[in-house]
């Protein structure tokens, strides 16, 4: 009979297809540098607790770091009979350094061993994934800063609203990419707490120091139940939450993309490096990249939604159904990292088509809002202003006549109000000059946000 580590109560082997159901190597195989760090950390506070001799210690960190080294290379291939990475990991020390590796195991769980690999490897991917969002802010800034002096249709339901300065729609990803980075550094606060020394669920009985192994590790704090310990996944599925929401945040980027390149907006060119062609129609260039990145958002809600599902009905504390929560996390950090480095990359290769988007504004009837604000700077109520504005619009559809046609007569017909200095907001994009408000689309808000978002992503003031 195959005997696992765990085997010493059972007298029947583990059925194939129970085996095979229930590994989880196939996947959790990616933990293997966080479990041995952890393994490491472990074996030395034992130590220093008199559990295990220094020369112990010595030996295992020793086989240990070759472990390590036989997964990196390859040459260690673990099976389903190790059922997960941990088991593996020890069944293999066992092989190269003999009955010592069975001290490796003292005073921890699979279940508290777990977690901790788990909040390792997601320190770690935060820290990846807050560069990538961070090299995203700066291939976009870096395209508003080209595009300062562009005025472009700002929208609302999808139709023309208001002129706004092409870098001031720009900076919102930036804002909303900002507000990403935050919160994940703020679900890292509750992933730094160490688990290790929680046991299965009770703690032990033994003289171990967690305080000495969170710091070997790096930790901020401990996670102080052990129950809870063992049990809590709400940092990953905190995790799983602001990833969903930087891929929603992608997904409307590329949305944006994919239509601002349509022949019906024409705003942008993507380069045909980031492009796709059609089997078919010979003249096609799709813009699958960010396409797909709308896509993946999909993923990344369906990660979220599975977890919660996994933990919505588990009782207190460790259940084998949370093996189930690597496999989201593993894909969302992956997916997250890959969608933002296709977004920067995007960026660094479109090109804003100037001509078309002024031409876009003509006509568009977007200066109305402006007229209307002059209005009330004369002394009108807005909603007469409102009203009157309205009115003016409704007349030149009716007359088919663009709103930067009408003379001084035609907008004194409506109200006694307007001179002539009104008919310099009758030009398309005059208006955002006119803007004062903090944080408006006027030129010298623009200028200040890009200078500070500069300053901040460390791209100097220009």
């Amino acid at each position: 009979m195959n005997k696992k580590l765990w085997g010493g109560r059972f007298d029947k082997a583990m059925a194939p297809e129970v085996e095979r159901f229930t590994a989880s190597i196939g996947f959790d195989r990616l933990l293997y540098e966080h479990d041995i760090r952890g393994s490491l950390a472990h074996v030395e506070m034992l130590a220093r607790a008199g559990l295990i001799s220094r020369a112990e210690s010595k030996k295992i960190s020793s086989g240990l770091k070759r472990v390590r080294e036989e997964l990196r290379k390859g040459t260690f291939q673990p099976g389903p009979e190790h059922e997960d990475i941990h088991m593996a990991v020890e069944a293999r020390l066992k092989k190269r350094i003999g009955p010592v590796a069975d001290k490796l195991h003292t005073a921890r769980s699979r279940n508290d061993q777990v977690a901790l690999d788990l909040r390792l490897f997601l320190r770690d991917e935060i820290g990846a994934i807050r560069s990538c969002i961070r090299r995203l802010q700066r291939t976009i800034v870096g395209v508003a800063w080209e595009n300062r002096d562009v005025v472009m249709p700002g929208f609302t339901h999808l139709q023309h609203a208001q002129p706004v300065i092409a870098a001031h729609h720009l900076l919102a990803y930036v804002e909303m990419l900002q507000r990403d980075a935050d919160r994940l550094g703020d679900c890292l606060r509750r992933v730094n707490m160490m688990p290790l020394g929680a046991g299965a669920l009770a703690g032990t009985s033994l003289p171990i120091d967690r305080k000495y192994v969170a710091k070997l590790l790096g930790f901020n704090a401990l996670c102080e139940n052990s129950i809870d310990a063992v049990s809590d996944r709400d940092f990953a599925l905190e995790f799983l939450a602001a990833g969903a929401i930087i891929g929603v945040h992608l997904s409307r980027m590329a949305e944006e993309i994919v239509l601002w390149a349509s022949r019906e907006f024409s705003f942008i060119q993507i380069d045909l490096s980031y492009c796709s062609g059609s089997s078919l129609m010979p003249q096609k260039a799709n813009p699958d990249a960010a396409e797909l990145v709308r896509a993946k958002s999909g993923r990344l809600l369906g990660s979220l939604v599975s977890l919660l599902t996994v933990m919505k009905g588990l009782p207190l504390s460790y259940n084998r159904d949370m093996q189930e929560d690597k496999e989201p996390l593993f894909d969302a950090a992956g997916t997250l990292k890959s969608c933002l480095s296709i977004m920067a990359g995007l960026w660094e290769r479109i090109k804003f088509r100037r001509a078309e988007i002024s031409r876009s504004l003509e006509g568009d009837f977007s200066q109305a809002t402006d007229l209307a604000e002059y209005l009330v700077m004369r002394g009108c109520p807005f909603r007469e202003a409102h009203q009157m504005v309205g009115e003016l619009v409704a007349d030149c559809i009716r007359r088919d006549k663009k709103l930067e046609a009408l003379t001084l007569r035609d907008l004194c017909s409506r109200s006694e109000l307007f001179d002539r200095r009104a008919l310099e907001l009758l030009r398309p994009g005059e208006g955002v000059t006119r803007k004062k408000s903090v944080g408006s689309t006027a030129p010298a808000e623009v200028s200040k946000a890009l200078r500070m978002w500069k300053k901040k992503l460390g791209m100097g003031n220009a």
